[in-house]
């Protein structure tokens, strides 16, 4: 008969007695590449065990991606619940199954966050996984382009429209996905024929000096494909009396080249923006980071993940960024706040992004929302399951799909909110190409409402006395 064990004992049922595998943090226990175990195989191999044995014994989190299920069935079904039966190709199927939206991370009770003593913190485990392999194998042609988004778009700028084009032909993409394995009907966002920060420069945004009150870290997909959402993020910011600079040289955040494994692409990508933001944190500005992915990854990940000085760096970064709705509410009550708006948009569907929620800070989007005249807001909270390069990739499109039916259903559900909201804007594409409606940045929602024209409903002035 198996032996039993609570949780409050480390352990759970195992069929041959003796082979007892602990809950508690072990020698393997580790996050940080910097620490030689990091980069042990045996010791990694230890570790997955402990946390597959940990969620088995768990499954709180069934509900996330496929990598729970996936784990739970192939140990109900074919190993009577014995993690070390699980081989190399089926770890690996778990571990490709997860696309790192941090939500079981955010819902775990046994995390180094909460202080347990189990220090769980099972996408980061993902990502040493995912980081061993890549030192053994290599990366593919397809990791290198979805990995380095500013590389793509300066190829697709190069070829002066033609690269939106081809996306759109249906025998180009089909040799895409044979050639490099991105799905034939995944959207593939358009390139800016120009970028933000020649905008920024044209215009003369460019922060030269330091010390303004904030600015901003525009994120590669505002860069080089939605600059108007950086132009709309800066017109609320004035709005409201913050004169947001702007700064050159700034790179891809690195999480898509992290999704890979790939860490000598993100230290890379880390280090020209900590040249260029620093510079600007020691004078004392604000850092407002647009896409909650890299806002996320600036605060959380750089500190961890970066080495020597740049990781000392990297601390006096997180400290400084914010998300621009953060900024915003945190001065709503100063005599600057500027909530008088000229249209409504009226009832607004709004998709919390998971890396938002990974980051604890609340919705300070959706509250902004709610001041604009005649909105009254329906939250869904399910991932969209774009996950970065996940709805794009031929192997995993139809899983994206499938993970965010849930939250397609519950965006097409709020039948009266003709404006769908996200700070995701990778989410806003998935809605667009899943679900029928492009959802939009809080900030560009808030910048038309400032216009008259920005939305067919007007908003009646407050009658005075």
């Amino acid at each position: 008969m198996a032996e039993h064990y609570q949780v409050g004992d480390h352990a759970r049922p195992h069929t041959t007695p003796g082979e007892r595998i602990s809950y508690l943090a072990g020698p393997g226990t580790v996050y940080d590449p910097a620490d030689s175990r990091y980069w042990d195989e045996a010791l990694l191999k230890e570790e997955v065990e402990r946390a597959f044995e940990i969620c088995h014994g768990c499954r709180m989190c069934f509900k996330y991606c496929d990598t729970f299920p996936g784990l739970f069935d192939l140990l109900d079904q074919k190993y009577q619940g014995d993690v070390r039966a699980l081989t190399k190709a089926e770890r690996d199927g778990v571990m490709e199954d997860c696309f790192q939206c941090k939500l079981c991370e955010v819902q775990c009770p046994y995390t180094p966050r909460e202080g347990h003593a189990f220090a769980l913190d099972f996408p980061r485990l993902v990502h040493r996984y995912q980081a061993q392999r890549r030192r053994r194998e290599g990366g593919t042609l397809r990791d290198k382009l979805l990995g380095d988004p500013d590389l793509s778009a300066k190829l697709a700028r190069a070829s002066f429209g033609l690269a939106n084009t081809m996306n759109r032909v249906t025998i180009h993409r089909w040799f895409m996905e044979k050639a490099l394995g991105i799905h034939r009907e995944a959207q593939l966002p358009d390139f800016a024929s120009a970028t933000f920060e020649a905008w920024a420069e044209k215009s003369g945004r460019i922060q030269e000096k330091p010390g303004a009150e904030a600015v901003l870290f525009q994120t590669c997909i505002v860069q080089n494909n939605e600059p108007q959402l950086g132009k709309d993020t800066l017109e609320v910011l004035e709005k409201n009396g913050c004169r947001a600079g702007c700064v050159k040289g700034l790179q891809c955040c690195g999480m898509p080249a992290w999704e890979h494994g790939d860490l000598e692409s993100l230290r890379r990508q880390a280090h020209a923006n900590l040249d260029a933001l620093l510079p600007h944190v020691e004078a004392g500005s604000l850092v407002l980071a647009i896409n909650p992915t890299c806002a996320m990854m600036l605060r959380q990940e750089y500190p961890e993940l970066l080495e020597g000085e740049d990781r000392e760096r990297a601390k006096k970064l997180a400290a400084a960024v914010r998300d621009p709705a953060e900024f915003l509410w945190s001065i709503r009550n100063e005599p600057r706040a500027n909530w008088t708006f000229e249209s409504s948009p009226g009832p607004i569907a709004y998709h919390a992004p998971c890396h938002l929620r990974a980051q604890r800070i609340g919705f300070k989007g959706r509250d902004l929302l709610k001041k604009i005249p005649g909105v009254s807001i329906v939250s869904v909270m399910e991932c969209c399951g774009h996950d970065g390069t996940y709805a794009m990739r031929a192997e995993t499109y139809e899983a994206s799909r499938r993970v965010g039916q849930k939250a397609f259903t519950g965006m097409q559900g709020t039948e009266a909110a003709e404006v769908w909201a996200t700070e995701c804007p990778l989410a806003g594409m998935q809605f667009e190409h899943h679900a029928g409606r492009r959802a939009l940045h809080p900030m560009t929602i808030l910048a038309r409402a400032y216009r008259k024209d920005g939305f067919p409903k007007a908003v009646e002035p407050k009658a005075e006395g």
